[in-house]
């Protein structure tokens, strides 16, 4: 009977140890995790300043694009307008050379 209780004791005490010891490492895993997530704090916080970056890059080719096909547009307009010209002129000397082969 003295070796069976024994026997308990002993298994109690290894119990109360381990349970112990899984105790404490509970808490140092807590800790450990606590860590990671201050990492990832600061990771997001990068993530979002190059976020803002990239947006900043994109809007600032967005109206360089805008400011070229505004350049674009206007020499565009000005060579219209030219061959408008050029056109209107040719079309007055036309009709003005059929109104002299009818005279004749």
């Amino acid at each position: 009977m003295k070796k069976i209780m024994l026997s308990v004791v002993a298994v109690m005490c290894v119990a109360g140890f381990s349970s112990l010891s899984f105790a404490e490492d509970m808490g140092k895993m807590k800790g450990e995790m606590e860590g990671m997530k201050g990492e990832m704090g600061e990771m997001k916080g990068e993530m979002k300043e190059m976020k803002g970056e990239m947006k900043g890059k994109h809007d600032e080719m967005k109206g360089e694009m805008k400011s070229m096909k505004g350049e674009m547009k206007d020499k565009m307009k000005g060579k219209h307008d030219e061959m408008k010209g050029e056109m209107k002129g040719m079309k007055d000397e036309m009709k003005g050379e059929m109104k002299g082969d009818k005279g004749k």
